[in-house]
């Protein structure tokens, strides 16, 4: 083996070594967080220059997530070069200058950018760093007396640390710790978390499960029986079906809300710890308080909206309140960024609450994505097991707000968000689209998922629904429910469904469909019940239902109707079919007289001839209508093809186009349009 590939396997061993112990903690949310904290480990390895042995720093970069780590999500530096910028440090004053600096101390290209704990781990002296976020950790880190609490807990293994902003100098900090206490195997770092070391990567993590585990172990058995306090009467849960409706008639409202500085998509949860949180006498104390981690409250903001009524409070009372407490809590937060902004700060990046909380309900948190609001209140949990642990044992005292506003508002914090990719045409919108399990819907709702959007596929195959569902990115993108649009209870349920999942809703596709083919003597009342109960009655139940939810928020909205050329054009054997697509199409031109409003655009396409792909034409339609037009089944996409203008068949995915036109913001002026969309049918232009 030559000394270039000894090179590689040895930086491939402590890469991998280093990537399958963070999978493991980071699996964990008892560890950390998600995206929070990052690992390293030190090693040798030749310079590919020179061939000799340098020493190198690999550690968990900026914005990855320790469970999910892979190579990529590594910065690799030059040690020594980490730890002779102690040399060119300023002091806490020029604490940004370190972040940029670290550029300069890479080890060859690619990877990920270094993140700002990065000198922790290459200024203390140990061959394994680990840097987490564990509820247990922080809970002891927020404790009022946290520092005598870290000696009595651990004695002197474990080494307290004061708040200081994450950087150059808290890796000082812990690096002379570390130092002047030989025995220690790593901190408590106040207000944040941990840090743990080891000589060997089974040792780090060792050490980090164990001031984990021993710290939950202390709070279990000292913790006071009522840490929130004691029931506070008519705020306990819900049951599940009253809370769960309660939260899809009251999540719309929120999102109008949570999105009047910029559209936010929104995530549900009823974890019993969040119910009891709610219905406790000290909620509002400790919610007041705000959270402390810095992983926390850059996802979670400061503190959260809390809805002051007990639990049966009717809607209506709720809505009403919640909107008096939304601009108080605006004012509130432009008095925080006021009492704290310099001349050098950002600007106020929007003073929307991202956690909202009802007692006996739950908790809405809000973000820029499913993903997003998902994290920001699974944060907000972390949050309230820190407040658990805390007041359990002793008092919560996260740090100062003064401090939260400098990380919130730093300089950093903004140039990270600046580098974010621009949103894509349908980001932070929320669709429903019926008959989405195949054909032209399944077309429709892969387009608007490409596009950004959150989608519901319902379907009256179930199975099928969360299939499509599953391929299009799973529940953080799009989730499947069965839907029979003639029926009004299962319409109302798929309304909530998607209010639920994504926090309200914004653009409904009326799509489902069938059609029978038969001559005006052979089509019997069933046929036309049938056909005019899916796509009429459907489309009405589908659109009403959604624009009480539109309304509600107050963001405008989209309803979409899939219609057909045959709305228009009067074609041989096919009665029932056309009649009821005339009526979707007056649906179109009557809800968007009715809805505009209140910001609601309502718009028509009118495919022709799509049957690659459509449930409809292989459910019969297909064979009938080749048999009327005389040519074989599998030839008739090609017939009808060769009847249009532009000689060119019609796919779903032509009708998808058309639908993401429709509603996106290029034609947001447009309301009471249909579009053909059949490559140019003569006999069915528009006039």
């Amino acid at each position: 083996m030559n000394a270039h590939s000894s090179n590689s396997t040895t930086e491939r061993t402590v890469a991998a070594d280093l990537i399958a112990r963070s999978n493991r903690l980071g699996s964990d949310p008892k560890n950390t967080n998600y995206a929070g904290g990052n690992t390293s480990a030190k090693g040798t390895a030749a310079d590919p220059v020179t061939g000799e042995d340098v020493e190198l720093l690999w550690v968990k970069g900026s914005g990855g997530d320790l469970g999910t780590l892979t190579e990529k999500g590594l910065a690799v530096l030059r040690l020594d070069r980490v730890q002779a910028l102690k040399n060119v440090y300023r002091g806490v004053e020029h604490e940004d200058e370190m972040v940029a600096a670290f550029d300069y101390c890479l080890h060859g290209k690619g990877g990920a950018a270094p993140s700002i704990d990065t000198a922790m781990h290459g200024l203390v002296d140990a061959a394994h760093v680990d840097h987490l976020h564990p509820d247990s950790g922080i809970a002891i880190a927020t404790a009022a007396d946290g520092e005598e609490l870290t000696a009595r807990i651990f004695g002197d293994k474990v080494v307290w640390v004061p708040w200081r902003r994450p950087g150059f100098q808290l890796g000082l900090d812990i690096a002379a710790i570390k130092e002047a206490n030989p025995g220690a195997v790593g901190t408590i770092l106040g207000g944040h978390g941990i840090t743990a070391w080891g000589d060997t990567s089974d040792e780090a993590e060792a050490n980090s499960r164990w001031i984990i585990d021993t710290a939950e172990a202390f709070i279990a058995e000292h913790s006071k029986a009522e840490p929130f306090g004691p029931a506070l009467p008519g705020y306990e849960a819900l049951p599940e079906a009253e809370r769960h409706a309660k939260a899809a008639a009251l999540a719309p409202v929120i999102r109008g809300l949570a999105s009047h500085d910029r559209p936010q998509v929104g995530h549900y949860m009823d974890d019993p710890r969040v119910l009891d949180f709610l219905a406790a006498a000290e909620h509002p104390r400790l919610a007041a308080l705000g959270t402390s981690c810095p992983d926390h409250f850059l996802r979670t903001k400061v503190k959260p909206l809390v809805l002051d009524l007990p639990a049966d409070a009717p809607v209506e009372d709720c809505v009403t309140r919640l909107k008096e407490l939304h601009e108080a809590y605006r004012a509130d937060y432009q008095a925080y960024y006021e009492r704290h902004a310099d001349a050098d700060s950002p600007a106020m990046r929007g003073a929307d609450p991202a956690i909202v909380l009802v007692p006996g309900v739950g908790m809405f948190s809000w973000g820029k994505d499913k993903q997003t609001a998902r994290v920001a209140g699974e944060f907000y949990l972390n949050a309230i097991n820190v407040m658990r642990g805390a007041e359990g044992i002793s008092s919560y005292a996260p740090i100062d707000e003064s401090e939260k506003f400098r990380i919130e508002y730093w300089a950093l914090e903004e140039a990270k968000l600046a580098r974010m990719p621009k949103p894509r045409s349908h980001a932070t919108r929320i669709a429903l689209v019926t008959g989405a399990a195949s054909g032209i819907g399944k077309a429709i709702a892969t387009r608007l998922a490409a596009e950004g959007a959150c989608v519901v596929i319902a379907d009256l195959n179930l199975e099928a629904a969360e299939q499509v569902a599953a391929e299009l990115g799973g529940s953080d993108v799009a989730i499947g429910v069965r839907a029979d649009v003639t029926d009004a209870a299962q319409v109302a349920a798929a309304i909530d469904a998607t209010v639920l999942a994504f926090g309200g809703i914004d653009l409904v596709v009326n799509n489902a469909g069938l059609s029978i083919s038969k001559p005006l003597l052979e089509t019997t009342e069933k046929d036309w019940d049938l056909q005019h109960d899916v796509m009429a009655k459907g489309s009405f139940l589908v659109a009403k239902a959604a624009a009480k939810a539109m309304i509600a928020q107050e963001m405008g909205g989209d309803i979409l109707y899939i219609s057909s050329k045959n709305s228009v054009f009067a074609g041989p054997n096919n009665i029932a079919y056309s009649a009821v697509k005339a009526d979707q199409a007056h649906q179109v031109r009557l809800l968007a007289a009715e809805l505009g409003e209140h910001g609601i655009k309502v718009n028509g396409i009118n495919p022709d001839g799509v049957v690659r792909g459509s449930g409809i034409f292989a459910g019969g339609w297909g064979a009938k209508r080749a048999a009327v037009y005389g040519v074989p089944e599998d030839e008739l996409g090609k017939f009808y093809a060769q009847r249009t203008l532009l000689k060119r068949e019609v796919l779903p995915e032509n009708v998808a186009n058309a639908a993401a036109v429709l509603t996106s913001s290029d034609l947001s002026h447009t309301t009471g349009l249909h579009i053909p969309v059949d490559a140019g049918v003569a006999a069915a232009f528009l006039r």
